[in-house]
């Protein structure tokens, strides 16, 4: 299946991802409205199991991510059976990891909270819901691999339909199990745990059936064994430095929190409130960053390399002026949408103090996107690896904590070093872009294949004048 670059635009790929995104951030601020029906208890040990499963799904996203960007270059150089035992292998290996951690999320659970110093009289509850969510990781996994491949094929729509079935699922099995209602038992917190593991099995199954028909050829069961030792080798090329990439993301955020913390709970409860405030921001220009990643993973596989370069320029413009927008419009009703959470005016005024450097921050966040998923696109994740893990933990931590907390800038001076981060990252992959590394190089070893063909069918040619000849 190929990507007809003139049939399917960017906004036909963004905007069904920007309808999953946002669905699955409905499903969890709907988990947290209904948690906090139970107890403030209960919504702690949600919120730090949460922590928790992100930080592990790091283990298993290296080969989904990886394999999502072969696929979609071996359908752009039409080479659908690659892509598709590359899916297949992906699927598989995330099932074992998944597998694993659900086995020792199972086991010691308590063990697992103790040591991340969860408060103990929390810990009885966590051990509930840490081993019931944590042990269907391995659905994570499935479901992690299973929509990264069938998006990479240009179908962005069919893991949207699925989120779609899976938010509904998942509101009704959380009232009726927190509420009693409709006969259900009411069980509180183990309720939404049980309800979480359940729409995560049926969405599973469904994306499972979708990913049997992706490709050219019908995938059946006995395929699940197949294993190319060199497909998978280009799989953890692209992958293990795409993992380290989300790993620094994960970890510097927690060390951030960890900062605020010092602060005091109002500087914590003010950046988690913007938080869901960008997060409007930040999912449409994700959506583009993703769809432009699947764009041009399809044309690098196609040679069209000179297409390539450009789209990349022409999502990150789009995205610009998207994410601009949107940030000037919370920047506008930002007071107004702060107030919906919280009553204390402390903490909306320190909220509104951020609301301006949005404006600042938002656009660096769209260009080192749009930019770093481009070049994750052609393969040279090492590259967007290496400026996160110098710029995320040096600027966006180190510097953070320094301005700060040590100096005593506060809230300001961290959102101010997260704003470096993120524009860092984004001018010096914009300069790696512009510098076609890898599409030069696609384009040299292109030229040399068709100087080669030519050779081969010129010789070919001469030895069959040569034979004419003799005859």
């Amino acid at each position: 299946m190929a990507l007809p670059n003139k049939k399917i635009s960017l906004w036909m790929l963004a905007w069904p991802i920007f309808i999953e995104l946002f669905l699955q951030f409905l499903l969890g601020a709907a988990d947290t409205l209904m948690v906090s029906r139970i107890s403030d208890d209960a919504v702690a040990v949600v919120g730090f199991s949460n922590q928790l499963f992100q930080a592990l799904t790091t283990l298993f996203i290296t080969v989904a991510s990886g394999a999502g960007i072969l696929i979609a270059q071996k359908i752009g150089s039409k080479n659908g059976e690659d892509a598709r035992t590359i899916a297949i292998m992906a699927v598989k290996v995330s099932a074992i990891i998944g597998l694993l951690l659900s086995g020792l999320l199972i086991l010691i659970p308590g063990e697992i909270a103790a040591v991340l110093q969860l408060p103990e009289n929390l810990i009885p509850l966590a051990k509930t819901y840490i081993s019931i969510v944590g042990g269907g990781m391995v659905l994570i996994a499935l479901m992690s691999a299973l929509s990264t491949s069938i998006r990479n094929t240009g179908n962005t729509k069919g893991p949207m339909y699925t989120a779609i079935g899976m938010n509904v699922v998942h509101v009704f099995f959380n009232y009726a199990f927190i509420f009693g209602a409709f006969g259900f038992p009411k069980w509180g917190l183990m309720g939404v745990a049980i309800s979480t593991v359940l729409c995560r099995l049926l969405a599973t199954i469904v994306l499972f059936i979708m990913f049997l028909s992706s490709f050219e050829r019908t995938i059946a069961l006995r395929d699940f064994n197949v294993f190319n030792r060199k497909l998978f080798g280009e799989i953890l090329r692209i992958g293990w430095p795409l993992g380290v990439n989300l790993s620094c993301w994960v970890f510097t955020q927690l060390l951030i929190f960890s900062f605020l913390a010092i602060l005091g709970s109002n500087e914590l409860a003010a950046r988690t409130y913007m938080n869901t405030l960008e997060s409007f921001c930040f999912m449409l220009g994700y959506s583009i960053a993703l769809a432009v990643q699947i764009q041009i993973a399809h044309l690098f596989g196609a040679g069209r390399v000179k297409e390539a370069y450009s789209i990349a320029f022409r999502a990150m413009w789009i995205g610009l002026a998207v994410v601009t927008v949107n940030a000037f419009l919370i920047y506008l009703f930002g007071r107004q949408l702060l107030g919906m959470f919280t009553e204390n005016k402390e903490i909306v005024a320190l909220g509104v103090s951020l609301l301006g450097m949005n404006l600042l921050l938002q656009p660096g966040k769209m260009i080192n996107m749009a930019l770093g998923n481009s070049l994750n696109a052609v393969g040279d994740t090492r590259f967007t690896m290496w400026t996160s893990v110098f710029s995320m933990w040096l600027i966006a931590t180190g510097l953070a904590y320094f301005v700060g907390i040590q100096l005593g800038y506060g809230l300001i001076g961290i959102y101010a070093c997260m704003i470096l981060d993120e524009y860092i990252r984004g001018i010096l992959s914009l300069i790696r872009w512009r510098g076609q590394k890898f599409l030069r190089k696609a384009e040299r070893d292109e030229a040399e294949a068709e100087a080669n063909r030519s050779a081969e069918i010129g010789i070919g040619g001469k030895a069959h004048k040569q034979t004419a000849l003799d005859v």
